[in-house]
């Protein structure tokens, strides 16, 4: 029986429709990356499995896609710890590769390994897949592109405001109005555990707080509780989730909540300079807000963070974020390197585009003419035709065989072109061709002896 075909759960295939909008988005994302001086470069699709593991936090550990070594591994694992069936002493035996996560760890990596090559600040771009071991749902695969930009070696909040503002000119760009991106501070979630009296809770309390916006404010409080934090330390929290007035005045309301937190008062003074800061230079369509429950629930950003939600209407999870990571390749020996960046997320801004009918309709046309084969000498001249107006720059290509016209013209429409080239018998005996638009049907006449005429 031939084996029924069939893609693994959290992957797709993409037609040539689709590959065409999803080049939409990452030429437009590459060109301002460009325009704000980025560099590309590229990783591997897998690293050293101790290069990922222990960066993303619990939860991010749990979604890494493992790769077994190759050849019998299970021979080379004793038996006491094979018997044991304990995942986390049997994985470091059989496993010493995964599937990279994101594309900020394997970046902290390179800039570790070619630091002697590297002009700091260094401001590079990558767009690349990664890949989570996620449930998958709408908006969530477990493979999927990153279009990530990242600054190491530049402590001033200058960088964060350009990434506001890279945001911004992106997303109008696409024609995508109306996004609101979200800031806040590790620094002041760290304030607000030191206030609190949950200090060495803090992972647990980030983790949590970055669910709000999933579960509500109900179960992440349940959730804190489940973690250790006390019901004390909880009800202290409360103005977190009570925010309200302007920016200016949650801003203070923040100063209000942590006088007694050096750290936390830190990191509101630096977000109303960034605030500050883009308010001066103004944004084209976006909105910058503060969320004081936004975490982010990797554990390597120390400072400003962000993320970005579609404009209101669109139901769909975060379409882009990033922050501040003061240390992380500290943990690959080099020491204060402070870093910054922000990821788009491709497969999101591609739903919420498609969604509210933004894709420019050109994109469905993969040619700007086809050429009608009507055999003998004619197909001769017409390849000749069609090999010059490629020379010239058009998109155009030719039916491989002189089958029935209905047959060619239903092709033509299939590939959605908007108009055909007819050059047969009589037209080649008047050193003539025509050209048909399929969609009003008006034809046009040209000469083979002066095809630039024609073809403007």
């Amino acid at each position: 029986m031939p084996q029924k075909p069939s893609l693994p759960k959290g992957t797709r295939d993409f037609s040539p429709v689709e590959v065409a909008k999803r080049q939409h988005i990452i030429q437009t994302i590459k060109k301002h990356f460009e325009r704000y001086g980025f560099e590309p470069i590229e990783t591997p699709s897998f690293e050293n499995s101790e290069t990922l593991l222990g960066k993303y936090g619990e939860e991010g550990d749990r979604l890494i896609f493992k790769i077994l070594n190759s050849g019998d591994f299970i021979s080379k694992v004793d038996d006491v710890t094979y018997s044991s069936k304990n995942s986390t002493t049997l994985a470091p035996k059989i496993t010493e590769r995964a599937l990279r996560y994101d594309l900020t760890v394997p970046f902290a990596r390179y800039v570790v390994m070619h630091q002697n090559e590297i002009a700091f600040p260094f401001k590079r771009y990558q767009i690349q897949p990664v890949w989570r071991a996620d449930r998958p749902q709408k908006g969530r695969f477990r493979e999927f592109y990153q279009c990530d930009a990242d600054v190491v070696g530049a402590k001033s909040l200058l960088q964060e405001v350009e990434f506001v503002s890279l945001y911004d000119a992106i997303f109008t760009d696409l024609g995508l109005e109306g996004c609101t991106i979200k800031m806040n501070n590790r620094k002041i979630l760290s304030g607000v555990a030191e206030v609190i009296g949950a200090k060495h809770h803090l992972i647990d309390f980030t983790v949590a707080l970055d669910k709000l916006d999933k579960i509500g404010e109900e179960k992440v409080k349940a959730e804190m509780l489940e973690r250790g934090l006390s019901a004390h330390a909880i009800e202290r929290a409360a103005p977190l989730f009570q925010m309200e007035g302007d920016i200016s005045q949650q801003f203070e309301q923040l100063k209000k909540l942590l006088s007694e937190s050096e750290i936390g008062l830190e990191g509101v003074i630096e977000l109303e300079e960034i605030y500050n800061w883009v308010e001066e230079g103004g944004l084209q369509t976006a909105k910058l807000e503060l969320d004081v429950t936004l975490a982010r629930g990797l554990n390597y950003y120390t400072g400003a963070i962000f993320e970005v939600a579609a404009p209101e209407g669109v139901a769909m999870g975060s379409i882009g974020g990033g922050g501040r990571y003061d240390d992380l390749t500290g943990i690959f020996g080099l020491k204060d390197v402070s870093g910054v960046g922000i990821s788009f997320g491709l497969d999101r801004i591609y739903l919420v585009l498609e969604e509210l009918g933004l894709f420019p309709e050109k994109l469905t046309q993969s040619l700007d003419y086809l050429c009608l084969n009507f055999g003998g000498e004619a197909e001769k001249a017409a390849f000749e035709l069609v090999m010059k107006l490629r020379n010239q720059g058009f998109r155009i290509d030719m039916y491989p065989s002189a089958a029935k016209m209905q047959k060619q013209l239903k092709y033509a429409d299939k590939r959605n072109v908007p108009a055909v080239v007819f050059l047969g018998a009589e037209e080649l005996e008047k050193r003539e061709f025509i050209v048909k638009n399929m969609s009003s049907g008006e034809q046009s006449v040209g000469s083979l002896d002066n095809i630039t005429a024609t073809f403007q």
